[in-house]
């Protein structure tokens, strides 16, 4: 049996948010990526100095600009992108 994949229709097109510096306020930046992940302190300070990093995966778009504007507040460069689509077979 083939793999077969689609597309599903939805409302909005879901958007990641990369983050490519965290500037000079590292500590600040690390705060919101914890905020925005759930992570430990920890693990958002990993996340937050080894870039670029994905810091959140398939959210709305909304919801991702208004993670990149928080990450730009703390003093970090950041964007969204939309996720790759899928490969069709070939066949």
């Amino acid at each position: 049996m083939a793999d077969e994949y689609f597309l599903l229709v939805c409302d909005g097109v879901p958007h990641d948010v990369v983050l490519s510096d965290p500037g000079v306020r590292v500590m600040d930046v690390v705060q919101v990526v914890r905020r925005l992940t759930g992570l430990s302190l920890w693990r958002s300070k990993i996340l937050a100095t080894r870039v670029p990093a994905v810091v959140l995966t398939c959210v709305p778009e909304e919801d991702a600009a208004a993670a990149v504007s928080a990450l730009h507040d703390a003093g970090a460069q950041a964007e969204t992108r939309e996720p790759p689509e899928p490969h069709s077979p070939k066949r």
